[in-house]
């Protein structure tokens, strides 16, 4: 079957502006995680039971994860009504409301009134009618503060479309870019155009996409490849996976218009296998788009063959780093091989080979269909267009952020995301997942670009962004960290491997209360070193963490190391629990609660006695106390 775009565009649009009420639940994983298919299903049993005309769809994350599940219920002449924090419960009065012509205003997020239709460049308004004096006043959902600074690129279509429904992809503009691409570009000129926007790799090491395909592209060996790296893997992210749950075919165009450009035959999705609703995405739009005839021999009439195939991954870490991402799609244990000779010149199976990132192939259609001078204006001097992150942690809005590079963390983090949680103070945020480094509040109007990361000691990442409150332990922080790459490591090279587990270990002994003079200036040792020594990434930012927080935060190491005491009352071993008599009232909740009877009970309205040879500082007293009669320090 060979798709005629006109035709399948009219389709689309017909299902995505129906003449009848259209109503999508986001049913990505942050969705299904509290509850959208209960929701879905709630709303399909009440449709069926009061017999209404009414179409039922599954849509990706709209990013707003803090009040998953979402509903967007759309009504020809009306404009679309986001309903947040919804329930199986909620839902029936939203369908009883939905019958009767009216809204469920206390569940109401916001309204949508209009769509941007970024592979035209253009605004699809809703044709709206009379609304009630109550649906005018709902705020729209661009004024809202979680999406006002948001400039949605590669998120373009997730949560506005059906990821199911190649004829809603095309509706948008899919589709259209590699058409113009195939008809209109030669391969060079593809590539210049790439360079000229100024993209960059949004997987971590931020490198030229265009100059990528330019080294692949002049390679005289044959055949070429190209891999989509979607083995996200950072604690914290989850970017690529809601991009390939959401709007699957947004990588797969991109995909097929590099391999025009680079003279690639054959590409491969690797894609972790811990994300099997990503996996069930991708592997559906691949099957849609070789029956379509977008894949396979002959594309659109163009005589370019090209073949996507999935490769699922065992959940390896290292398998994020190209190298060892290659190696384990030749059926090979994932381990990092040394560069040179780099993969544009020797890769899979020792041919030429361009690997980028989901969100780098999703960027590529609107670069095509837009040009390179309007993907430039976006951005800063070196860093341009969007990036997508993951904001998580203490914060008040979680979710996915898509926003022009540049912007600042303050924005990031107070205008965006809401602060943090309970009145606390905001102490660090860490950028580019466990590799990434730990930036201080003085650098709050810190611009987020790949060159003022790298220079504050951290790096972009794929976009992952943890925030930390005033309660956080930056040295437990960076052990944490540390944990998880010494974990992860392969075990090829010995700076890494070894290095990564000495590192541990003495930070393990500092939070302890072990720690000794000269443990700092040994940590910044083993630190440079496993970076100058190990052999892929994952070595060479894996002391970022510690190199970071000892930068900012060298008091805190100072505090565990000299002083034993731990300023942010974290860790176990250096918390002292004492009983403030004048507080306490001797109810005993506390003796009740202490699980090795540290605590004796002295009496009504006298205070208890805390034996510290017995204690085991579990915290149990501390917790159950609701007169601050615990002190803890």
């Amino acid at each position: 079957m060979k798709v005629h775009l006109a035709q399948a565009k009219e389709a689309g649009l017909k299902l995505l502006y129906p003449t009848k009420p259209r109503i999508m639940v986001g049913m990505a994983t942050c969705g299904l995680a509290t509850g959208a298919q209960e929701v879905f299903d709630a709303l399909a049993a009440e449709v069926e039971r009061q017999k209404l005309d009414v179409m039922l769809v599954p849509t990706g994350c709209l990013g707003y994860c803090q009040r998953e599940p979402l509903v967007k219920v759309l009504e020809p002449g009306k404009p679309a009504i986001i309903y947040a924090d919804m329930t199986a419960e909620k839902t029936r009065q939203l369908i009883a409301a939905l019958a009767r012509g009216q809204i469920v205003k206390e569940y109401v997020l916001a309204k949508i009134e209009e769509e941007q239709y970024l592979i035209e460049g253009e605004v699809w308004k809703y044709p709206v009618g009379e609304v009630s004096e109550e649906v005018k006043a709902l705020p729209l959902y661009t004024q809202l503060p979680f999406w006002k600074k948001q400039l949605k690129i590669i998120l373009r279509n997730s949560g506005f479309i059906d990821p199911g429904s190649l004829e809603e992809y095309i509706a948008r503009g899919g589709y259209f870019s590699l058409y113009e691409a195939l008809r209109e570009f030669t391969p060079q000129e593809l590539i210049d155009e790439v360079s000229a926007s100024g993209l960059r790799g949004r997987g971590g090491a931020g490198f030229a996409t265009g100059r990528k395909w330019q080294y692949c592209h002049d390679a005289p060996d044959t055949p070429k490849y190209v891999i989509c790296n979607a083995d996200e893997g950072d604690p914290g992210a989850y970017m690529d996976r809601t991009v390939l749950e959401g709007d699957p075919h947004s990588v797969l165009e991109g995909m097929i218009i590099g391999a025009y450009a680079i003279g690639a035959r054959k590409g491969y999705v690797y894609v972790r296998d811990e994300y099997p609703l990503a996996v069930k995405s991708i592997r559906r739009a691949v099957s849609q788009a070789q029956g379509w005839g977008l894949l396979g021999e002959d594309i659109m009439g163009s005589k370019f063959d090209f073949d996507i195939e999935i490769v699922r991954g065992a959940g390896a870490f290292v398998c994020g780093e190209e190298t060892a991402l290659m190696v384990s799609i030749e059926g090979n244990i994932g381990e990092p091989r040394p560069r040179p000779p780099f993969p544009a010149q020797s890769g899979l199976w020792g041919k030429p080979t361009n690997i980028n990132n989901v969100k780098t192939w999703a960027s590529i259609a609107p670069i095509v269909s837009r040009g390179s001078a309007w993907y430039a204006e976006m951005g800063t001097e070196r860093s341009k267009g969007t990036m997508v992150f993951s904001l998580v942690g203490k914060i008040n809005n979680t979710g996915l952020v898509e926003v022009p590079l540049g912007i600042t963390l303050r924005e990031m983090i107070y205008d965006i995301g809401g602060g943090v949680p309970d009145g606390k103070a905001f102490k660090a945020v860490q950028t580019g997942g466990p590799s990434g480094g730990c930036i201080p509040a003085s650098l709050l109007d810190l611009p987020v670009d790949y060159e003022a990361l790298t220079q504050a000691g951290s790096i972009m990442g794929s976009g992952g962004m943890v925030v930390m409150d005033e309660d956080a332990c930056m040295v437990d922080i960076a052990r944490f960290f540390l944990a998880f790459t010494m974990s992860e490591s392969c075990g090829k090279c010995i700076p890494c491997h070894e290095g990564i587990a000495q590192m541990h270990k003495i930070l393990s002994e500092v939070v302890a209360g072990k720690g000794k003079e000269g443990d700092i200036e040994l940590l910044e040792e083993l630190a440079w070193a496993i970076k100058d020594g190990s052999l892929c990434g994952l070595g060479q930012t894996a002391p970022n963490p510690v190199l970071s927080t000892i930068r900012y935060f060298r008091d805190e190491y100072e505090a565990h190391i000299k002083y034993k005491r731990c300023p942010a009352v974290v860790c176990k071993e250096l918390i002292t629990y004492l009983i403030d008599e004048e507080k306490c009232p001797g109810c005993g909740l506390c003796v009740k609660a202490c699980p090795v009877e540290a605590i004796t009970f002295m009496g009504k309205k006298k205070p208890v006695v805390l034996d510290q040879e017995k204690c085991i500082k579990c915290g149990s007293c501390y917790d159950v106390c609701k007169l601050d009669a615990v002190i803890r320090k």
